[in-house]
């Protein structure tokens, strides 16, 4: 009979693998929805205010969805696994920090807060600010489950000739 801890130890690496991949594509079709429409997301990148000068506005509207889908890519892949889930903390946090802080204006209006909906930005239209923290909250714990060396499974790193690391 297996432990509570043996039946985790298995279950963990083929769990966090599918989470590798959910996490990977989910950013893939953000990043692609972002950078195929490219004036909709300067726009929206424009209603946070942080960024004054048009050509760093233009660069970062231009940028940043191509880098979440090359994050994505990695991820999907299996490449740099932990740096990209570092990555992906690193963006993750900042911009609810930005859009708690846009719908705490509009509460101030008087709107219930779950109640505030608007499209923040992220590639999946006008969301519940709510549903959206909740998202973030959990792509940032999944993302550093990755860190912590969870989802090295089918890697494409480890299938150029090299083996994976004994989990933890």
């Amino acid at each position: 009979m297996t432990s509570r801890k043996g039946t985790w130890n298995r279950l963990a690496e083929p769990a966090a693998v599918i989470v590798r991949w959910v996490v990977g594509a989910l950013f893939i079709y953000m990043g692609l929805r972002k950078a195929l429409a490219p004036v909709d997301f300067l726009k929206l990148v424009r209603e946070y205010d942080l960024v004054q000068t048009p050509l760093l506005l233009n660069s970062v509207a231009a940028i940043l969805p191509w880098f979440e889908v090359f994050c994505g890519v990695l991820l999907v892949a299996g490449v740099a696994v932990r740096g990209t889930a570092a990555v992906l903390i690193a963006m993750l946090i900042p911009f609810t920090v930005l859009v708690v802080q846009r719908a705490l204006e509009l509460h101030s209006g008087g709107t219930p807060f779950c109640a505030i909906r608007f499209d923040c930005g992220c590639g999946a239209g006008e969301v519940y600010i709510c549903n959206k923290i909740a998202e973030n909250v959990a792509l940032v714990l999944l993302s550093a489950w990755l860190l912590a060396g969870r989802g090295r499974a089918l890697a494409l790193r480890f299938s150029l000739g090299r083996t994976p690391p004994a989990a933890s």
